[in-house]
């Protein structure tokens, strides 16, 4: 019984690691679209990208990654998920940048903490059953 459960929770888990690709590519699409096309400022860009990007990610995750239903209370729990994952994501490069770390160092723990807490708050939180 439990390596079936061990199976699906890698499967998830891939899922979620795939659609966060798929939006992070959406989200660079989009930017340089509108910085290069456009002339967009890169803050607005990114402003858009962010949005079309969360947009997409919910979509992915709760019809593919969890395989839950759409509703208003999993958008919200999800919209809120998200900006506490932007909040960590400043706030490791705040803390990186006040260290005298280089962005690299920053970056690399935003990738190994946010999609880690993401995961994590999504499956107890947003999608619980």
């Amino acid at each position: 019984m439990r390596a079936l459960v061990c199976k699906g929770e890698v499967r998830q888990v891939a899922r979620f690691l795939v659609t966060g690709a798929s939006s992070t590519g959406i989200h660079v699409a989009i930017v340089a679209t509108l910085v290069n096309a456009t002339g967009t400022s890169p803050v607005t860009a990114n402003c858009v990208a962010f949005v079309c990007a969360t947009a997409c990610s919910y979509l992915l995750n709760t019809l593919w990654s969890f395989s839950s239903q759409l509703h208003h209370t999993t958008l919200s729990r999800f919209a809120g998920v998200s900006l506490l994952g932007l909040g960590l994501t400043m706030g490791i490069s705040w803390t990186a940048q006040s260290l005298g770390s280089s962005y690299w160092t920053g970056l690399a723990w935003v990738v190994l903490a946010v999609p880690a807490f993401t995961y994590v708050a999504h499956r107890s939180w947003t999608y619980r059953k």
